[in-house]
């Protein structure tokens, strides 16, 4: 849903190979547009994807767009921005660093080499971009869906995220309300305030009934960010959940359970995974979860014990593709040989947990589904390694259950949705190549030829 809002004025370089491509692209869309509009690659990519093995320079994107302000931030990491940029966001040698980021300088002139670190520096350059009027929003949101269809996708799960206020939700109400949401949703609604997140989350919940909505759009629960103090972002530095935040995350959760409203959270590490699901089971003795689907997204690190514990509670994993990108990071501060069992997902299916399959896009990973499904099969990054162990990779059957009727089981539609039989809606594909038979190695390059939401198209490629 935020990604919508800003679609129609960004670049993507999912799938883009190489530096000459990607300045190729910023370089294309200045000469399309007017001086002085901002030009920006919001996340969805990483380093690792060019042969390269870097980002682009402060001079390459001053080449590439001498007249336009240009941004190009990959996953959360860092940011670049060129000359004009910086000149239209006030980062000079005087400018202090923004609280909650970093400005990258010179050593010996103190002047800025055009990257930022930290999400108080990547808002910074944001909020700078002239806001889009409501109608851009919604034309926006559409021109989404319409690139989603194109890759094969009849529906999503959306799960919240940070700053998803009630307002950012509007322009997507907008297209709804109008009969131009072509592509079926259901939304996690988030916290957005640390410290707030009871009286915010219990504000969602006092004016909504679970899953009110109709067959394109439906509110389905709470989360992905359920409270900050519970959130290990990507698990690669020292955090700990304190007494305070579980505490908190208990009367969230137990509120949730007594008005019927699944949760989903985001837990990276077995030991916020273990704090979470003692919360949980907590909940369990006076409502029973198991009838309510809480999940958790991520769970890299699980461990067997707290898999037996999940599977008690009935509660479900959602698994994503964001180590495509991020393995080597990872390796890095795990040790040496740990991705071998991130997921493990050997483990996850012997246990029977039940899986979903996503993106973790827009900003974190790509939106590319195929990209998501070949990591699941393949194990490797997007750095050419195969890292994760052949045990814990999926066959092309798994990949595609859990992508399809495993996402359904999140949303209560398995019956309706995620499987081609009599009396399920029709929604359907037809791809470019055989998903089944196709080499691995060209399993990100499907695309639909045909897709269809409700019996009506809604992408021919002809």
């Amino acid at each position: 849903v935020r990604a919508g809002s800003t679609w129609a004025g960004e670049l993507r370089w999912t799938g883009v190979p190489d530096l000459p491509a990607a300045l190729g692209g910023i370089r294309a869309a200045a000469g399309r547009t007017p001086p002085g509009t901002w030009l920006r690659v919001v996340g969805g990519w990483h380093p690792s994807q060019f042969a390269e093995g870097r980002e682009p320079t402060r001079a390459e994107l001053d080449a590439a767009a001498p007249e336009h302000p240009v941004y190009v931030q990959a996953l959360y990491e860092v940011a670049v921005l060129n000359s004009v940029a910086l000149h239209v966001t006030g980062i000079d040698a005087t400018a202090a660093d923004p609280p909650g980021g970093q400005i990258d300088r010179d050593p010996a002139t103190g002047e800025p080499t055009g990257r930022i670190f930290g999400m108080g520096a990547f808002d910074r350059v944001l909020s700078a971009v002239p806001p889009a009027t409501p109608e851009e929003e919604r034309r926006s949101t559409a021109a989404m869906c319409t690139d989603l269809h194109a890759l094969g996708l009849t529906g999503i799960v959306d799960a919240g995220g940070f700053g998803m206020s009630p307002q950012r939700y509007e322009p997507l109400f907008a297209l709804w309300r109008d009969g131009g949401l072509s592509l079926r949703m259901r939304l996690f609604l988030s916290a957005t305030d640390p410290g707030q997140e009871y009286a915010q989350l219990a504000t969602w919940m006092r004016h909504t009934p679970p899953r009110f909505g109709d067959p394109m759009l439906q509110f389905l629960g709470i989360g992905e960010v359920v409270h900050f103090g519970c959130h290990d972002f990507e698990g690669l530095e020292d955090f700990a959940i304190s007494d305070d935040a579980v505490s908190d995350l208990y009367d969230i959760c137990r509120r949730a359970a007594e008005r019927g409203w699944p949760v989903n959270i985001h837990a990276v590490l077995d030991e916020s995974i273990d704090r979470i699901l003692t919360c949980w089971e907590a909940i369990d003795k006076h409502v029973p979860l198991r009838q309510l689907r809480f999940t958790l997204s991520h769970a890299d690190r699980i461990s067997i014990r707290n898999l037996r514990r999940l599977k008690a509670l009935g509660a479900g994993v959602v698994l994503d593709d964001h180590h495509v990108f991020k393995a080597a990071h990872a390796e890095r501060a795990w040790g040496s040989g740990s991705m071998a069992d991130v997921p493990p997902i050997a483990d996850l299916l012997a246990a029977d947990i039940p899986l979903a399959a996503g993106t973790d896009a827009t900003r974190a990973c790509s939106h590319d589904p195929w990209l998501a499904l070949w990591w699941l099969i393949t194990g490797r990054s997007a750095d050419g390694l195969t890292r994760r162990a052949g045990r814990h990779r999926m066959t092309r059957e798994q990949a595609l259950e859990c992508y399809t009727a495993g996402s359904a089981w999140l949303s209560f539609e398995e019956t309706t949705r995620g499987r081609l039989v009599p009396g399920a809606w029709a929604d359907f594909v037809v791809l470019s190549e055989d998903y089944f038979t196709v080499p691995e190695q060209r399993l990100p390059a499907i695309r639909s030829k045909l897709t269809v939401v409700g019996g009506e198209p809604v992408h021919d490629a002809r």
